[in-house]
């Protein structure tokens, strides 16, 4: 098994649970009566012994029970056991077929739907396995699958849902290049080219076709869409259909990176998904669990291990981990598996064409006078109508609360921000403040409070420096030098020092190259980013930072320097990164990176640490949603919400104990991303 289809070199078994040997059915049935006799059970034991066999094997040990002991073994564990460790031990002792059975039966009985777990079982099914978890089904609940399932969905999910339940996926192997070049120009007509979409033909295409063929249609289709399929399907659809049809997508590029995303969301945002997570340890384990951990450290800043380790206890734990098979992390290693799905990410990212969308646009009918006599009277007299007051700053653009900055002194001859100072307090304050500010004045504040007092918040420096247009950063640097009598370049090299401090000052200048990408010269620059890895740290750190620093972020991505230097090193940037630097330079080096492959998602990633863990980073809270309402917050919402199985709204909702829209203008700036 291979996440891209080409043979891997080492083995072909990549599950973490083998056979065991010289396995004996009648003494393990003995071990498990033994931990279970008596008062109390040794779970110890049992996890131990039914995680280091195969299913088939835990198949006779469960015929060995029975004819040893006259007793259902599956029965004693569930009266033995509790809450998550029996359900996982309990799902570890049903057959593949019984355990998908069971779960796509549990997501459709009662009252509600859990259109996830039929997304992700159902799209991430071989044909055979398909057919067995059918008739498993069958046997178990006396009813028809295809049926239960329409009769509790509906609409063009239902029909994608039916399709995939024939399991009569195309598995031949063979590709017919003229088919390809049609399916990509019918895709195509059925959503980008046309006004509405002809959803049957999503459904048809990817429902019916094989992987590989499928492979070289997304690949043809981003030529002629210039953005990925995924993007599409984002656009044209919607709902439980939008996320079923991006789930097939996944599947086909690759299915340990579809689960490895899966199991990052049942472990991150409000609580951990512990369905979910048992549901893909169990199913996995004995198929390409490996695969899986390869594509979660690529992905995230862990290994699935550690993950697991953090996020679950007790019995459980263990049991999961054992499951998990090793630590990544520990290990160290970066295998050509997960070098060839970075190599197809960095691929995907330099085809899409991104729109980005702002949450925070010019109201129509602006009257600048008005604003200011509302916001005035909002303020007079005893205590403030804070809704008021966000209902305006809130919903006007930045140059029109330039102009209600201006008509406030011109109608009333009063500083509008001193008024709004002495009004409001703590984190509304600081918030209202920022979003009257220039742009060029807030990111100026912005450093100067990153760099005052006794310590320095890197990160701040980091982001803000990376994500600047040299535009933005020039302008920044005159109202640094306007508002605090000082170059900003200076405060910085009081500040920092190192190699960090040269990256810095080397962004600040706002001379990062503006042209478009040069093929030639982007396979030098990964030639040299590639050398520069057998280098001493100090002069490696140099190499990068006289590439990442300098060159335009359509040459490092369209350009293909990232993809190139995988191709060099078998190696991703990212990783290496990681790896061999350390501290702030690590971090400014990584951030440059994340934002030439997905800008919004850099940001998203932000956001969610600025708001997890204890207490929340309100400044940097307050940051990002001021300087990027204007630019791409709604595109930040939605990868938030695609990486963290959450809202936006939800978790400052949640992280900032906010009761109601008047508590805070960051749900206002965020776009009532409820929905989202």
């Amino acid at each position: 098994h291979n996440v891209f289809g080409k043979a891997p070199h080492y083995c072909v078994f990549r599950g973490t649970i083998s056979d065991a040997p010289d396995f004996d059915p009648s003494a393990d049935a003995e071990t498990l009566y033994n931990a279970m006799k008596g008062i109390g059970s040794d779970k110890e034991a049992i996890l131990d012994l039914v995680t280091s066999r195969s299913n088939a094997q835990r198949q006779e040990v469960i015929s060995a029970y029975k004819s040893n002991y006259g007793k259902d073994l599956i029965d004693d564990l569930k009266y033995e056991l509790t809450g998550k460790f029996e359900r996982l031990i309990v799902s570890l002792m049903r057959t593949r077929a019984q355990h998908d059975a069971k779960e796509i039966h549990d997501a459709i009985k009662g009252a509600g739907t859990n259109e996830r777990c039929l997304i992700e079982v159902l799209a991430s099914r071989t044909n055979q396995q398909i057919h067995d978890m059918v008739a498993a089904y069958k046997d178990a609940y006396g009813g028809n699958m295809e049926e239960d399932v329409i009769t509790d969905t509906s609409g063009h999910f239902k029909k994608m849902l039916v399709v995939l339940l024939q399991g009569t996926r195309d598995e031949s192997g063979v590709v017919d290049a003229d088919l390809v070049e049609q399916d990509a120009q019918d895709l195509y007509a059925a959503g980008e080219e046309q006004w509405g979409t002809d959803e049957a033909k999503f459904i048809m295409i990817l429902g019916n076709r094989s992987v590989t063929h499928l492979r070289m249609v997304f690949d043809a289709y981003e030529k002629i869409a210039e953005k990925s399929i995924e993007d599409s399907i984002k656009s044209e659809l919607s709902g439980d259909f939008e996320r079923l049809m991006l789930a097939v997508v996944q599947c086909i590029r690759s299915v340990p990176m579809f689960f490895a995303k899966r199991l990052y969301k049942s472990m991150k945002g409000l609580g951990t998904a512990d369905n979910t997570l048992i549901r893909i340890m169990i199913s996995r384990s004995e198929i390409d669990m490996l695969d899986i951990r390869e594509c979660f450290r690529l992905s995230y800043e862990k290994s699935l291990y550690n993950m697991i380790k953090d996020d679950t206890s007790g019995d459980y734990k263990r049991t999961l981990l054992n499951l998990c098979g090793g630590d990544d992390d520990l290990a160290g290693e970066f295998f050509p598996e997960a070098a060839q799905i970075a190599y197809k990410m960095w691929e995907l990212s330099a085809m899409t064409k991104v729109q980005l969308r702002p949450t925070v646009r010019p109201a129509s009918n602006f009257d600048p006078a008005a604003d200011a006599q509302a916001l005035r009277k909002a303020m007079k007299g005893f205590g403030t109508d804070e809704d008021a007051i966000i209902d305006i700053v809130a919903q006007r653009s930045n140059a029109q609360r330039q102009e209600i900055r201006q008509a406030f002194k011109s109608l009333l001859g009063r500083d509008l921000m001193k008024d709004l100072k002495s009004e409001l307090s703590k984190n509304l304050e600081r918030l209202i403040i920022a979003l009257m500010l220039t742009p060029a004045e807030f990111d100026a504040k912005m450093m100067r409070k990153a760099m005052e007092g006794a310590g320095t918040d890197e990160h701040a420096l980091i982001e803000i420096l990376v994500s600047r247009s040299n535009e933005q950063i020039q302008a920044m640097n005159a109202a640094y030098q306007e508002g605090y009598k000082k170059p900003l370049e200076e405060a910085i090299q009081s500040d920092t020092s190192g190699h960090f401090c040269r990256i810095l000052v080397s962004l600040v200048q706002g001379a990062r190259e503006e042209g478009p990408a040069d093929n030639e010269r982007a396979n030098v620059d990964a030639q040299e980013l590639a050398d520069a890895c057998n280098a001493d740290s100090d002069d490696m750190e140099m190499k990068f930072m006289s590439i990442l620093c300098t060159r335009s972020f359509p040459h490092l991505r369209k350009g293909r320097v990232f993809q190139e230097f995988v191709r060099y090193t078998n190696k991703d940037i990212e990783q290496i990164i990681k790896k061999e630097m350390s501290g702030d330079v690590k971090n400014a080096f990584y951030a440059i990176v994340r934002s030439v492959k997905n800008q919004p998602s850099y940001f998203a990633d932000r956001l969610y640490k600025a708001m997890k863990g204890l207490g929340t980073d309100d400044r940097a809270l307050i940051r990002i949603m001021v300087s990027r309402s204007e630019i791409d917050l709604f595109n930040i919402r939605k990868e938030f919400k695609e990486t963290h199985d959450a809202s936006l709204h939800e978790f400052i909702q949640v992280e900032t104990m906010i009761v109601s829209l008047t508590s805070c203008g960051a749900l206002w700036v965020c776009g009532y991303c409820t929905a989202v």
